[in-house]
């Protein structure tokens, strides 16, 4: 069985909260052997978009894909639980202690990237590789980024169910459907766009985590971290002078060009995003 046909587990366990602990769920698809390695989606996605890249990381690492609470097929977090920053990343702190993971690599893209950095900063991760992490955005940038992501949930809302496979089934409707993360949206194929319009679409945490993403700036140094930062040279939500931002605020990262790749790079060039992932996690 391939990894990207992996049945998916879930992993139980508490959080801490002012009004004590509090349970939550976390859904993950786990495959390979050796070094563990976590992978973190974005806002609005699920761990299936990592599907390009996860054979070719199996063949070397353990790896565990992870949908984000209130996303994909996670639940919700409780009442009494922010989808903020240092929550999210206690979450994954508790979740990997939940599976026995000691401080795994981890590869975040664009809100993924972002937690993966926090988590490089809780030194909760052996080593941290962000593929066009969100926080290293102007407010200008920001407000953008932000005004896009609401225009495809709302779109993603309201397309019905027979309308989106239809588009799914031809080249110029998964470009309309999709290219706005992926520079290359023909090589998606059909029931992937499908699958990840209606994750966008039915994603539970979706408005509270951008509500939470208004304030954020990532800014801290990671000392002691390998770190790696990537970016697509066609990413249009998240354009690539952040990555010099990030090089700034981590001045021993590695900054890493992807040549024709949009914002979520992992399908528009999946075995040049899995060797700077592989190559970051040692």
């Amino acid at each position: 069985m391939s990894a990207t046909a992996t049945a998916t587990a879930t992993a139980s366990f508490t959080v801490p909260s002012p009004s004590g602990p509090l349970p939550v769920t976390v859904s993950y698809a786990r495959v390979g052997a050796g070094e563990p390695l976590l992978l973190l989606h974005g806002i609005g996605h699920h761990r299936q978009a990592w599907d390009p890249v996860l054979d070719i990381l199996a063949a070397e690492r353990d790896v565990i894909a992870v949908d984000l609470p209130g996303f994909g097929v996670s639940p919700a977090l409780p009442d009494g639980l922010a989808y903020d920053l240092p929550t999210t990343a206690g979450v994954f702190g508790a979740f990997c202690e939940a599976l026995g993971l000691d401080r795994p690599h981890v590869a975040g893209n664009s809100l993924g990237g972002l937690l993966a950095l926090e988590l490089g900063r809780e030194k909760l991760v052996r080593t941290v590789t962000a593929l066009s992490p969100a926080g290293f955005w102007s407010e200008a940038e920001r407000r953008y980024a932000f005004g896009v992501l609401m225009t495809m949930r709302q779109v993603s809302r309201r397309l019905p169910l027979p309308l989106v496979e239809r588009m799914a089934s031809t080249a110029a409707g998964r470009t309309a459907l999709t290219s706005t993360i992926y520079a290359r949206p023909s090589r998606r194929s059909p029931e992937a766009v499908v699958a990840e319009t209606l994750a966008l679409a039915q994603a539970t945490g979706f408005d509270q985590t951008l509500r939470a993403g208004t304030t954020v700036r990532f800014t801290d140094d990671l000392p002691g971290i390998p770190v790696t930062v990537a970016w697509g040279t066609r990413d249009w939500l998240l354009v690539r002078r952040q990555g010099l931002r990030a090089k700034q605020a981590i001045p021993a990262a590695r900054l890493v060009r992807l040549p024709g790749c949009g914002h979520c790079p992992m399908n528009d060039d999946p075995a040049l995003v899995a060797r700077v992932i592989l190559d970051g996690s040692h």
